[in-house]
């Protein structure tokens, strides 16, 4: 193990699985809520990435963007933008997302901010309502997506 802070990894495993060796690569940034808990904001495996549950939370604060879930949705959404490019990926990529919603009496209202960050060739996506959220949450969105082929700026976290 060692550590690589190139483009937001803070620490690299490297395993050998069937012979081919893996690099797990854990992603961290300051552009994204800090895990409250014994997690990583993203991980990178080869080619893909899997990110933690993003709740709507403003980065460097532990207070919600608002109280509504279109602020929660599009905070979120921001989040793991974040935790994307910070692996090296962006939203373009993303193949699957899990939304949990706390009140599925939301979800039209959760569906129209989201729309707005996959107006093209969204990815699959599983939406669940759950008894309760983290910190009294409205929504957590997590992903996976393809690294690589993204245009954003290099990032220094």
């Amino acid at each position: 193990m060692y550590i690589n802070k190139r483009r937001g990894f803070n620490r690299q495993v490297v395993t050998k699985s069937g012979g081919k060796r893996m690099s797990k690569q854990i992603i961290s940034t300051s552009h994204a809520p800090v895990a409250v808990g014994p997690y990583s904001q993203g991980v990178r495996i080869g080619d893909l990435i899997y990110t933690a549950g993003q709740l709507g939370i403003i980065p460097g604060s532990k207070a919600f963007a608002g109280p509504d879930i279109e602020s929660q949705t599009r905070q979120a959404l921001e989040n793991l933008k974040a935790v994307l490019e910070a692996g090296g990926s962006c939203l373009e990529n993303v193949v699957k997302t899990t939304v949990f919603l706390q009140d599925m009496g939301e979800f039209g209202r959760m569906n129209a901010v989201y729309a707005e960050f996959f107006p093209a060739a969204p990815p699959a996506r599983s939406a669940v309502q759950v008894a309760a959220l983290p910190l009294g949450g409205r929504v957590e969105i997590e992903a996976v997506a393809k690294a690589g082929d993204c245009e954003h700026p290099d990032s220094d976290d």
